[in-house]
């Protein structure tokens, strides 16, 4: 990604990539559409309150729909952008959003844990995952403006 001087980000994916990004979005919003409140989803959507039933139904019911239409919308934005060769800033902040939304699905249906060693999982899920995770770093870092990131530029900056 690029920085324009005009304040937007150009993206530089394949189109592989793209369409990737596009089925990957489409895919986890029609599973949360389907049924929210299954196991694949509960680093999407984890407890307000573990150990309280009574106040985990109270926090799902007041926050619980909007979650997960904020959660559908950035999807959305994602799987409709994912053609785009420009995007403003609020794109690829809702890009980093969504991406994070879908390492945490895949990451779930992966069982992968934080004490995983990433050189011993190199099946094809597990390196989309790795994938998605160099993406989502690279995406955080242009929002930061830092420049000294593999594969970030940033017009204001020498390269």
């Amino acid at each position: 990604m690029v920085r324009t001087p005009a304040g937007n980000y150009e993206v530089h994916l394949d189109a592989e990539s793209r369409q990737v990004l596009a089925e990957l979005t489409t895919q986890l919003r029609d599973a949360i559409v389907a049924d929210s409140r299954d196991a694949a989803f509960k680093r999407l959507f984890p407890p307000g309150y573990a150990t309280d039933e009574a106040a985990e139904a109270e926090y799902r019911e007041m926050v619980g729909a909007d979650l997960e239409q904020s959660k559908l919308a950035a999807l959305e934005t994602l799987a409709k952008t994912a053609d785009a060769t420009e995007l403003t800033p609020e794109e690829v902040d809702t890009w980093a959003r969504a991406l994070n939304d879908v390492r945490l699905w895949m990451g779930t249906l992966l069982d992968i844990q934080e004490d995983d060693d990433p050189e011993e999982l190199d099946d094809p899920p597990h390196m989309l995952y790795h994938v998605l995770t160099w993406l989502q770093d690279l995406i955080v870092s242009v929002l930061l403006g830092d420049g000294d990131v593999e594969g970030v530029q940033d017009d204001d900056e020498p390269d």
